[in-house]
Parts: C-alpha cells; sequence; structure tokens
C-alpha cells in the first residue's frame, strides 16, 4: 500500500499507465538473458548412425551443470547400462558432462538419458538416441517428464511457497514494528505473527534441506533421510545456502525474545535494532538470490544484489500489510488502537518498497524474458505477464488506500479538528464528529488494506512459480538447440485406392533427413477411417528424371506396424520421384506416384 498526502493522490489509470510505459521501454529493448542450463550439443548428436561404436558420450551444455553417480545413463537396445563409471567434466569444464562406455557395444540403437542440476540449482533432464551401425528397436524406455512432476519434485514446490511466506511474514511484522509503531512489539497477534513467519521459514527450510537431495536425483522420497545424500546436498550451492539461512533463523530465535518494552520508544534501544534487522533481513535473503536464477547467467554481480532487493521490498510491502491488516481489525481490551502516525509511516515505507518492486521487477524481467515474441511463446513469459496484471490490480487497489489513509490522516490533525468544530454546537459535538469519521475511515480502510494484501499473496504465489520455471531466453536457446540437433524430414502423404468400393487409403513416406546421402525411411499406410493398415507387401523406389537416376529400390522391410530402410542412399539432390507399390491382397496391387524434394548436405 503506497500513500501519501492528500494532495498526491493518484488515479488507478495514472498507475496503469505508468506501469504499462515502464514494462514496454524495457522489453521493448530486451536483450539476452540466460538462467537453467540448456543442451547445447552432444558427441554422438541426437539420431546419428556411426559406423564404429565409439568410447565416450560427451554433453555440453549452455552454462555449468552439478551432477551425481547416476546422472548420465548410456542405455542398451536391450535396456542395459553400457557405461560402468559415472560421468565427469571434460577438461575441467563446468558445463561439460562425459561417460566412458563399455570396450565393444553390439551393433543397434543406444539412449542416453541425463538428469543435471543447472547453475541456479534447478535440475533438468532429456534424453536422445545414437546407432551403433544399423539402427534397431530398443527396449530403453526412459521419463519425460518435467523433473518437477514427481511426489518428491510436487512436495518441493510446496515448502518453496511456505519459505516465501514465511520471509514475507517474518521481514515485514519486523519492519512495521521497528520502523513504524515499535508499540506494536507489546501486542500479542503481532508477536505471533513473528514467530509465525520464523516457525514457517524455519520448518520449510529444514523440508527444504532435506528434499533436496531425491529432489536432484529424482530419488525416493524415503531416500531424504539418507545420510551419504545429505552429506552432498550440504556441500553443493542450494544445500550450502538453506545450512546458512537455518543458522540465521537460530540467531533470529534469539534476538525475537527481546523484551517488548525495549521497542516501544522508537528514539531507544528499538530504533538501535534497525541496522541489525536490515542486516538479518538481507542476509537472509541472499541465501535465496545466491542459489537460484540471479546467481547464473549474465551479470551476475548485479542481478544478486538487485535479487535481494526484490526478496525484501516484497516482504517489507507484504508482510507489512497483513501486519497492518491485523491491527487495524484489533479491538483489545484496553482500547489501544494502532495510531494515524503509524499508519502514515507505513505508508511511506510501503511507497518505498512498491517503488524498489517495480525497479527490480523490470530489471529481473529485461534479463530473463529478453524478447517480446518470448512473452506469449515460453511459459515463463506467459506466469511473466499474469504477474504484471496482478501487479497492476494491486497498484490500482493501493491508490483507493492512498486515499483512505490520507482523509484518516488529515482527520487526525489537532489542527484540522479544531477548524472544523462548528460554533454554537454542543461541548461534545465537536470531538464526536471527527473521531465518527475517522471510525469511518478506518473501516474503509481496513476494507481496501484486505484486498491488498489478498492481492499481494496471488503476487506472491506467481513469484514463487516464476522462481521455478525455466526463463524464456533458456527456454528458447533449448528449442533451437533441439531443432538443430533434430534431423529434419521429408513427409510425402499419397492416397492410392484400396480395392474396394469408395474406399481410399493413404501412404505416408518419411525420409530423414531429406538430404543428399544416407536417409532413413519409413512408411505407414492409413485406412481411409486414419487407422493402421496391414498390407502383405509395400515397394518404393525413387528416380529423377531430369538427370536419368533411377530406380533406386528403397529395399522396405516389415517392422510389424510399418515399413521401413535405414541405408537409402541418395547422390544427387533435386526433385525425386517417388513411385510406391501397394499390395492390398495377394494378387490385388496398386501403383502411386508423387514427388519430393531432397536438399544438399549443409555447409
Amino acid at each position: 500500500m503506497h500513500t501519501g498526502p492528500a494532495r498526491a493522490v493518484g488515479t488507478p489509470l495514472t498507475v496503469l499507465a505508468l506501469v504499462v510505459v515502464v514494462f514496454a521501454l524495457v522489453l521493448g529493448g530486451a536483450g539476452a538473458a540466460f538462467a537453467h542450463a540448456g543442451l547445447s550439443g552432444s558427441d554422438p548428436a541426437d539420431g546419428a548412425v556411426l559406423k564404429a561404436a565409439p568410447q565416450y558420450v560427451t554433453l555440453t551444455f549452455t552454462e555449468s551443470v552439478s551432477f551425481s553417480d547416476d546422472s548420465l545413463r548410456v542405455l542398451s537396445p536391450q535396456n542395459e547400462r553400457v557405461n560402468p563409471r559415472p560421468a565427469r567434466h571434460v577438461d575441467g569444464k563446468d558445463n561439460t558432462a562425459r561417460v566412458e562406455l563399455s570396450g565393444k557395444l553390439p551393433q543397434g540403437t543406444y539412449t542416453v538419458a541425463w538428469r543435471v542440476v543447472s547453475a541456479d540449482g534447478h535440475p533438468i533432464s532429456g534424453a536422445f538416441v545414437f546407432s551403433n551401425g544399423k539402427p534397431s528397436q530398443t527396449a530403453a524406455v526412459v521419463a519425460t517428464g518435467s523433473p518437477d512432476d514427481t511426489a518428491v519434485g510436487r512436495l518441493y514446490g510446496v515448502f518453496r511457497y511456505v519459505a516465501y511466506s514465511g520471509l514475507a511474514l517474518l521481514v515485514g511484522a519486523a519492519a512495521f514494528v521497528l520502523v513504524c509503531w515499535p508499540a506494536a512489539a507489546t501486542i500479542r497477534p503481532v508477536r505471533r505473527l513473528l514467530a509465525l513467519g520464523w516457525v514457517a521459514l524455519t520448518a520449510s527450510t529444514v523440508a527444504l534441506l532435506l528434499l533436496r537431495g531425491p529432489y536432484e536425483t529424482a530419488g525416493q522420497l524415503t531416500s531424504a533421510f539418507d545420510p551419504a545424500q545429505l552429506g552432498r546436498t550440504v556441500t553443493e550451492r542450494p544445500g550450502g545456502a538453506l545450512v546458512v539461512r537455518l543458522v540465521l533463523l537460530a540467531a533470529a530465535a534469539v534476538s525475537l525474545r527481546w523484551p517488548a518494552r525495549r521497542t516501544a520508544d522508537r528514539t531507544g534501544p528499538g530504533a538501535r535494532l534497525r541496522p541489525a534487522g536490515a542486516l538479518f533481513a538481507s542476509a537472509l535473503a541472499v541465501t535465496w538470490a545466491a542459489a537460484e536464477h540471479a546467481s547464473a547467467g549474465v551479470q551476475v554481480a548485479l542481478a544478486v544484489p538487485v535479487a535481494v532487493l526484490h526478496l525484501l521490498a516484497m516482504g517489507v510491502w507484504l508482510g507489512g500489510l497483513i501486519t497492518l491488516l491485523l491491527l487495524l481489525r484489533r479491538r483489545g481490551s484496553d482500547g489501544q488502537e494502532i495510531p494515524a502516525s503509524a499508519i502514515g509511516r507505513f505508508s511511506a515505507l510501503a511507497f518505498s518498497a512498491v517503488a524498489v518492486l517495480v525497479a527490480t521487477g523490470v530489471y529481473q524481467s529485461w534479463r530473463q524474458v529478453g524478447s517480446w515474441e518470448a512473452l506469449s511463446t515460453t511459459s515463463y513469459g506467459k506466469t511473466l505477464l499474469v504477474k504484471i496484471a496482478a501487479v497492476v490490480l494491486v497498484l490500482c487497489a493501493a491508490s483507493f488506500s492512498r486515499r483512505w489513509t490520507a482523509r484518516l490522516g488529515h482527520e487526525a490533525s489537532p489542527a484540522t479538528v479544531t477548524a472544523e468544530a462548528p460554533a454554537g454546537d454542543g461541548p461534545g459535538d465537536a470531538a464526536e464528529a471527527p473521531l465518527f469519521e475517522a471510525d469511518a475511515y478506518r473501516r474503509g480502510l481496513r476494507r481496501m488494506v484486505t484486498v491488498e494484501a489478498v492481492l499481494g499473496v496471488v503476487v506472491l504465489v506467481i513469484t514463487t512459480v516464476l522462481t521455478g520455471t525455466q526463463p524464456s531466453r533458456a527456454a528458447g536457446q533449448r528449442v533451437a538447440t533441439a531443432s538443430a540437433a533434430e534431423p529434419q524430414a521429408q513427409v510425402v502423404t499419397v492416397p492410392f485406392d484400396m480395392g474396394t468400393a469408395n474406399h481410399q487409403g493413404t501412404v505416408q513416406i518419411t525420409l530423414t533427413p531429406g538430404r543428399v546421402g544416407e536417409n532413413t525411411v519409413e512408411a505407414v499406410v492409413y485406412t481411409p477411417d486414419g487407422g493402421l493398415a496391414t498390407v502383405p507387401e509395400l515397394r518404393l523406389t525413387l528416380t529423377q528424371d531430369a538427370l536419368g537416376i533411377g530406380p533406386l529400390d528403397a529395399k522396405l522391410k516389415n517392422q510389424k506396424g510399418y515399413w521401413a530402410a535405414y541405408d537409402l542412399r541418395l547422390p544427387m539432390p533435386g526433385v525425386w520421384t517417388l513411385n510406391i507399390t501397394v499390395r492390398t491382397t495377394d494378387i490385388d496391387q496398386v501403383t502411386v506416384r508423387d514427388t519430393v524434394r531432397i536438399t544438399s548436405l549443409p555447409g
């Protein structure tokens, strides 16, 4: 809730316009951004058919990665592991992973399954295949879902939400006490709010530390208590950050026990606690920034302090809002209410927090999104759009809260009460009217703060989702890499008469990569209703009439559901004619034709 003097009251449309302009300027000139590693290359390449068995499998990523003993597995066509030793970095390069293969590999198609942890602490996984000699069918089965789409991953995500919530409550309530109204430290609900923030943050940090190992390695939930795995976790950067957070929270447990009376006077010991409180909150925020998106990619030296400021501003604003709402709804037996001066001080503090949130959020968006197109084509960009919309709603609600606060502050001014007291009224009228209006202003403010706090929680949830989502630029890199590594294909679909009245099937021919040299050919026959058709024979020949080449027989073989050949060599680029003969019964067959363009080798 960013508020101020009555003359500074703005409109929701003004706030909306400012936000739209700021984000347009920033995203319009956005440059490259990096976080979450992506696979940039492999040796052997995805889909490669090798004449001799490789000695190693090497993966290269867009940024540094860490891995466990089981991070890189090479599986034979029979689903047996053929790399006896774990992966290692190549020549000390942190963005590589290499495994040595067994001495002699039989011919066939091998599956490479990998799962590593990127520099920002998030696990990523994938798989690809290569063939030694001729390709073959393989029994290897590799999970292709998201690394977070597991029982451990989902539980880890829940505790990340709890950790952010605990940080907001702890930092926001403490900031409200130390800056806005030190006497609030004597109020039991505020002290309970501080304790709740500490407990939520501590419990979630312990849970995250235990779950970190199985989260990285896709292990079972029961392995969270494995001492060896926990030992590895605490030696890595994300686990080390969690340990530091626990140490800080243990120190905070002592600080939270200071006598409430020491903070009752803003000029006394309570004021002297502010620098220590700011240092403690900053150190807590660093345990996030040093182990997540800000710690990887470009401008890390700037991104980490920006992320710290963003987290602190979020905590001061959202946690302070919840504290204010608690105090506005409180009706103590002693009749003590939060004074208008304390609300005014929080107004100034909240305004500064929101300004920092916008400024740091703009920078983080520039760093992580990268382009206008990424806003609508990536999960990170779409989630960011939802967050921007939620922030705009928060700012609109805050503008209304600002009005109520300005009225309440104006009504509480002694000069105003004296000036507005009507002459000739009864002795109690001059005091009752302002008190009645002040009470109405408090109710209005309480309603708007409730709306603002609810929207703030929504923003917090979206922010937590963003921290676990692959940034747009990195997602774009992975798509580009996959496109480059994956062979292009030429697909031709040709209708043919199945020999029965009004029954016309189709045969689909796929040539991969559809270039000069060796190609894989797959042919599938479909019935008129789109189902797979079984035919006793399927032949394919190719000719190039312009150069008088052919016919070249593809020598298709029945693969129990489709027909295929893996060694068709095409010597020249250009337009080739496909001659497809489909035998529908023992005595009936039909030949159809179509064309396909074969391209030259790249480079």
